[in-house]
């Protein structure tokens, strides 16, 4: 048997959706007292951020291999 992927058209951008993710995690942060559960969202917080600085450093016109 053989596994086909999920593949989806995406309306949006890749770090849109990262910055997205980032912002609906730190809102459910907010709205939790100190603690591991609000630890671990401003973990996800911190990650998505650093992912979306990732992606825009891929995606500069400087990061191209020269030719």
């Amino acid at each position: 048997m053989t596994l086909r992927r999920n593949r989806r058209k995406h309306t949006i951008s890749f770090g849109e959706r990262l910055q997205r993710a980032a912002n609906e995690a730190r809102e459910a942060a907010r709205q939790l007292p100190q603690g591991p559960q609000r630890d671990m969202l401003m973990k996800r917080v911190s990650q998505a951020e650093i992912a979306a600085h990732i992606n825009e450093w891929v995606k500069a016109p400087s990061a191209r291999a020269p030719r």
